[in-house]
């Protein structure tokens, strides 16, 4: 038998830059608190956990896990790169959905150094050297950054293939901007202008350095529960995960020699589906939604591939002002990664917090009006992609 999953309780610290963080573990343990607290819980009452980091060699979710207790319960460290804090939380899902436990928690972490994404083991093949192949193939650039190559390669060809201008691009990083400064825990809250992102440094393609996310650190985590454990306990869970997919790469990703593709197009779409089919949901009943923004190049993307936007219609969609306060759904109101942060490990519990916060109308002047079903999207190359449905109870 399954049982609904609950989210009892979240929390998340401010996001900072490298080098202005406590360490992953003192983080960690105060996003776990932080969480607790919210749910009117002891630590001692969770039976499972989920760690999730990048950056970090192996049981670093125990020594994080440990600053706040130590009870003996099984602690599961994970790793799928930028989808590595919705993992945790699809596994504590899972663990409450089946009747294994009855109360989980899932933490995610990073502790990030400045600069772009490298490699960290060079005398082994990478996961993503077959992505790099293919970016290098379509537009060759042997010295350029993996992750602005990859999805900077995508929205090049999204701009051949749709006729795109940049200015379509810019307004992602803009908006981004507008809904961080009303987020006290994100990065980036200074308001730019599109003359702005289009005149900072050319990173790769389109992307310019205000349209790709910052190295960040931070902390965020949730405590998922059974409807019986929240009525034994007194909790107050008013928020419930309707459904959650991962999905993995398809043949499509290497096969179609599509960079749109190879950055999880297909990925996101299945996951999307799966969600939206489960739940009994159509894409045009969200109202708000939390997506992976790591460059301006995939939210563009991401709408079309979460049925925001129908194919091709991304810049009308945008355009239109559909993507924020005022139009249908409103993308990121936290900022999103390109204003709150990426630090990698806990960027898909952050957007789960900011969701649950959202459904129980905690969010102040980023409040998303008439906001009941939620939608989070989290992707990671090598790949892996969890799209997961909110709603109240």
């Amino acid at each position: 038998m399954t049982q609904q999953a609950l989210i009892a309780g979240v929390g998340m610290i401010p996001f900072v830059k490298p080098g202005r963080s406590d360490p992953y573990h003192v983080m960690g343990a105060r996003a776990i608190r932080l969480a607790l607290e919210d749910a009117g819980l002891d630590y001692a009452k969770v039976e499972q956990a989920y760690a999730g980091y990048v950056y970090g060699d192996s049981t670093c979710g125990q020594n994080a896990l440990y600053q706040v207790g130590m009870t003996g319960i099984p602690v599961i460290n994970v790793n799928n790169n930028c989808s590595t804090g919705s993992s945790a939380l699809y596994l504590a899902r899972q663990a409450v959905e089946s009747g294994m436990v009855d109360c989980a928690l899932a933490v995610g972490f990073e502790q990030m150094v400045p600069g772009a994404l490298t490699t960290q083991f060079t005398d082994r093949p990478s996961p993503l050297d077959e992505f790099v192949h293919v970016a290098q193939e379509l537009k060759p650039a042997p010295d350029a950054p993996m992750a602005p190559h990859v999805f900077g390669t995508a929205g090049a060809e999204y701009m051949e293939k749709t006729g795109a201008k940049p200015e379509t691009f810019a307004k992602i990083a803009v908006k981004a901007r507008r809904h961080a400064a009303h987020n006290e825990k994100a990065i980036f809250r200074d308001p730019v202008t599109v003359e702005q992102v289009l005149a900072s440094p050319v990173i790769f393609g389109p992307m310019t350095r205000l349209q790709c996310c910052p190295p960040t650190c931070g902390a965020a985590a949730a405590i998922v529960v059974s409807p019986a454990f929240a009525k034994k306990h007194g909790l107050k869970a008013d928020v419930a995960i309707l459904a959650q997919a991962m999905t993995t790469d398809f043949p499509s990703t290497f096969r179609d020699h599509s960079m749109i593709k190879t950055v999880g197009y297909d990925m996101a779409k299945a996951a999307a589906r799966q969600v939206y089919e489960k739940a009994g949901v159509d894409p045009m009943d969200v109202r708000v939604c939390e997506l992976h923004d790591c460059f301006t190049a995939n939210e563009v993307l991401s709408y079309e591939a979460l049925g925001l936007a129908p194919e091709g219609g991304a810049e009308q969609f945008i355009e239109d002002g559909d993507n924020t306060y005022g139009g249908r759904v409103v993308t990121n109101p936290s900022g999103g990664l390109l204003a709150k942060g990426h630090p990698l490990g806990a960027t898909g519990l952050a957007q789960c917090t900011e969701l649950v916060q959202q459904l129980r109308g905690q969010c102040g002047p980023r409040q998303v009006e008439g906001a009941n079903i939620a939608l989070q999207h989290n992707l990671g190359l090598g790949g892996a992609c969890v799209v997961t449905l909110y709603g109240r109870t």
